[in-house]
């Protein structure tokens, strides 16, 4: 989260319910938000809602937000990341109700079985991860939050969150080792 803007002087104002500082600070974090919510759902129309609906909440719990090293990113990326779970969640359950009803039996455009196979592999294991090591990883790995400050907005001490870090990457490895064929591993079982 380096070079970016203090947010403490538009939050201060936006707490006392001044919407044109809130909407300064949409306009200044809401490519980042979409960008992550885009990575974390299927389509575009999606990642617009879940970008909507973070920065909605922002400002209806705003009194009980806390800045991160003079940033709201943090608790904006964390619950975009929350709400892109809730949301695949409430998309699994209506795919079951859809699944259950009649349909008919036009093919489907061919997409390589290995592809989908890597993707729905991937995803899997992703969301077999708890929600704090979830948002730690899309706050460490994908957003370059450093790993203090991922921390601080979870609620962690630095060391634990990097212990985190460390069995979430080593059990990624070992589910998904057979996706990355051109990585060798060691004799000691180290990526090479």
């Amino acid at each position: 989260m380096t070079n970016e803007q203090d947010d403490g002087p538009l939050w201060a104002e936006a707490l006392h319910n001044d919407g044109s500082a809130f909407a300064a600070l949409f306009d200044r974090h809401r490519a980042r938000v979409y960008r992550r919510a885009v990575s974390l759902t299927d389509s575009i129309h999606d990642a617009e809602d879940v970008t909507a609906v973070a920065f909605y909440e922002l400002w209806r719990k705003r009194k009980a937000v806390t800045l991160v090293a003079g940033s709201i990113v943090p608790w904006l990326l964390l619950t975009t990341v929350n709400l892109a779970r809730n949301h695949r969640r409430a998309m699994v359950r209506y795919q079951k109700l859809i699944g259950r009803l009649p349909h008919s039996d036009e093919a489907e455009p061919a997409i390589e079985a290995t592809q989908i196979d890597s993707r729905d592999r991937l995803r899997a294991s992703l969301q077999g991860l708890a929600p704090t090591d979830a948002a730690l990883l899309v706050l460490t790995g994908v957003e370059d939050v450093p790993v203090w400050q991922a921390a601080q907005a979870l609620g962690l001490k630095p060391p634990a969150a990097r212990v985190r870090l460390h069995r979430i990457r080593k059990r990624l490895q070992a589910e998904l080792h057979d996706l990355r064929p051109n990585v060798q591993t060691t004799r000691e079982g180290r990526l090479s």
